[in-house]
């Protein structure tokens, strides 16, 4: 063997790249790669005197992850509370806050005249309303909100500013600030919370309005003003009836509140929350046995005869003789029922219904009517009438100072005879106490001292005593009509009675009803009873046509061309309700026309007049014959075309 070393084995390694960058393959005689030298561990630095140790993470995950697990554990406990536990009463807490309720007020019912003309109705209003939790310093970011806004709406409700802080800073969710005003006051109310709400979105202001709302409702109104307002009445704040018609038939006008609840948000429904509602049930309406035309005249009439005698205060009635149904009931002086800002209190009544009086001479006819009856004496029997006549501790006189007179019942009745009327139902028993029992039971049954059947507020009944309790001066004075005291529709109800033949029937102010399911249901028909007989009746009414129709009489003013007129005057001495004592006059006059076929009732009635005359036939001679005229024009009524009977006033003794 040679003593040479055998070749060394060449290990391919790695083509060299080539010039132009690419690598060459490795191949046959190719230079063997390099092997890859162990990389060297890096000096230390010299500034560095040992390397920093970091402590373990772990602690510190465990405390992070224990805090995390308490809080979930909290929350659980509290979820848990809410959800489950106290769920009912967290529950009702959100219903209470979420829900607001208002009450959907009835549409009253309308109350017109026989013919359906409106006297009183109802339009669309407002309650404004507010929410006092949207004042408050959380919501507004300011503390005197309810001081803002009370000064804002003060001038526009016309309430004072320091009320309406009041209302604004109470508890709840709910608080009227004003009832039933008009659409042109929500729309101040409106147009003045818009712009607000605009300077409060730019941040120049704050809506302190925000909270304040409108709930539809509505507000009484009268058409024609004062125009039967003794009859209407009015209705409060309150919406419910204060007097008269209003009053009451006030359950049967305002019909059946509704209710209406929903759920809001900042004072704002919420349209997707979903609200229940019942409906409210409007009112009824009531049509009144009224003629408005009717009752303009008679309005009218009283007034500017009431005004002209400077008077205290007048009425007028008018009746369907017949029926009994009243077309007309009219006072003086009146009010306003749509605005009672401007009346005075003393005309908040209903006078003619509500006034007690002494009627004077008109009741006379109610002594004739028990005189005839009893068949004590005829229109023809002779009276004989002194100038004055003793009875019992007095001297009793007529109106005028006169020689003897010699007159017929139907001169005294005529002539208006307090003497000849004393003298005439002095007969009526062997003794004055027979007399004066005979006499009280006509005046029952002519409707005096109860009421007249209307049941109308404040009525009164009238004063009339039983016959043993009758003075020693009552025994001769009640049959003239002084000593017993009445109200206007009594004394109408008793000229009625005569009218028709005898037969009293109570008088109404009602025709019917109609509901909300648009049914009339008709008023119950009246009472009716018999107080004298059918020829009484006859013969009363030809010597009350000798009052109006012969020269002696005093009810001259009351004619009519044309009609047959029977009538009577009254002039009573009038008890002051202030002193209890008799100061001024009550004038009167009463009758009905056609007297020998009756239609229509009319009374006048007018108290302490201080101007002029005050005898009846002078001052409510010409407002009868006014009021009479229209309302026999008005219905049609034709004259009978036949002469009267004329009966005589005087005789030759």
């Amino acid at each position: 063997m040679s003593d040479r070393e055998p070749p060394r084995r060449r290990v391919p390694g790695p083509a060299r790249p080539a010039p132009d960058g690419r690598r060459r393959p490795a191949g046959p005689g190719a230079r063997p790669a390099r092997r890859p030298a162990a990389p060297r561990p890096a000096a230390p630095r010299a500034t560095a005197a040992r390397q920093i140790r970091l402590g373990s993470p772990r602690p510190r995950l465990r405390m992070v992850s224990l805090g995390l697990t308490l809080v979930l554990i909290a929350f659980a406990v509290r979820l848990l509370q809410v959800q489950a536990v106290d769920a009912s009463t967290y529950a009702a807490k959100a219903e209470q806050n979420r829900y607001v309720g208002y009450t959907l007020t009835a549409e009253r019912g309308q109350i017109t005249d026989r013919a359906g003309v409106a006297l009183a109705t109802s339009v669309d209003a407002y309650d404004i309303t507010a929410d006092p939790t949207l004042f408050k310093r959380k919501q507004l970011k300011i503390d005197d909100g309810p001081e803002q806004a009370a000064a804002l709406l003060a001038p526009i409700l016309g309430q004072e500013q320091a009320d309406l802080t009041e209302k604004l800073r109470t508890k709840g969710q709910y608080v009227k600030l004003a009832g039933r005003q008009t659409p042109q006051v929500w729309k101040q109310i409106k147009d003045l919370k818009s712009a607000l709400a605009a300077k409060a979105e730019d941040g120049t202001g704050v809506n302190v309005l925000a909270g304040v709302f409108a709930v539809a409702t509505s507000k009484r109104v009268y058409p024609n003003g004062d125009l039967a307002a003794g009859i209407l009445g009015w209705v409060n704040a309150d919406g419910k009836g204060g007097g008269g018609v209003e009053q009451k038939l006030n359950k049967l006008l305002t019909g059946k509140d509704g209710k209406i609840r929903y759920a809001q948000s900042g004072g704002r429904q919420v349209p997707t929350a979903g609200s229940t509602e019942t409906p409210a049930v409007p009112g009824s309406d009531v049509e009144l046995t009224i003629d408005r035309d009717i009752q303009w005249a008679a309005q009218n009439a009283i007034t500017e005869q009431v005004r002209k005698s400077k008077a205290d205060r007048g009425y007028v009635i008018v009746q369907d003789t017949k029926t009994g149904e009243i077309l007309a009931m009219a006072n003086s002086p009146g009010f306003d029922p749509g605005d009672l800002s401007q009346a005075d209190p003393g005309t908040l009544h209903n006078w003619a219904v509500e006034d007690a009086y002494e009627p004077g001479s008109t009741a006379k006819v109610m002594s004739m009517a028990a005189v005839l009856e009893e068949n004590v004496a005829t229109p023809l029997t002779h009276v004989t009438v002194p100038n004055r006549l003793h009875r019992g501790d007095r001297l009793f006189k007529d109106d005028v100072d006169h020689k003897t007179w010699y007159l017929t019942l139907n001169g005294v009745l005529a002539m208006s005879s307090n003497i000849g009327t004393i003298l005439a139902t002095g007969q009526l028993g062997k003794t004055q106490a027979q007399s004066n029992q005979v006499l009280y039971s006509y005046l029952r049954k002519f409707g005096l001292g109860s009421y007249s059947g209307l049941d109308f507020p404040g009525e009164t009944r009238g004063i009339l005593a039983a016959p043993q309790d009758w003075s020693t001066s009552q025994q001769y004075t009640i049959p003239f009509g002084q000593g017993v005291s009445l109200n206007a529709m009594q004394a109408t109800s008793v000229y009625s009675t005569i009218a028709n033949g005898g037969v009293r029937v109570e008088p109404t102010l009602v025709r019917g009803t109609q509901g909300p399911d648009g049914r009339f249901t008709p008023a119950a028909k009246p009472k009716k009873a018999r107080v004298i007989s059918e020829k009484t009746a006859k013969t009363l009414a030809q010597m009350l046509e000798s009052v109006v129709d012969d020269e002696a009489g005093t009810g001259a003013k009351a004619r009519i061309p044309g009609y047959r007129v029977a009538g009577k005057t009254g002039t009573a001495n009038r008890v002051d309700p202030a002193t209890g004592r008799y100061r001024g006059y009550t004038s009167s006059f009463a009758g009905f026309a056609p007297a020998d076929s009756p239609r229509i009732t009319v009374y006048c009635a007018i108290q302490n007049a201080t101007k002029g005359s005050y005898f009846g036939g002078q001052i409510c001679g010409p407002v009868y014959k006014q009021v009479m005229e229209f309302a026999l024009k008005s219905l049609q009524v034709p004259p009978t075309g036949t002469k009267s009977a004329s009966l005589p006033v005087t005789f030759t003794p």
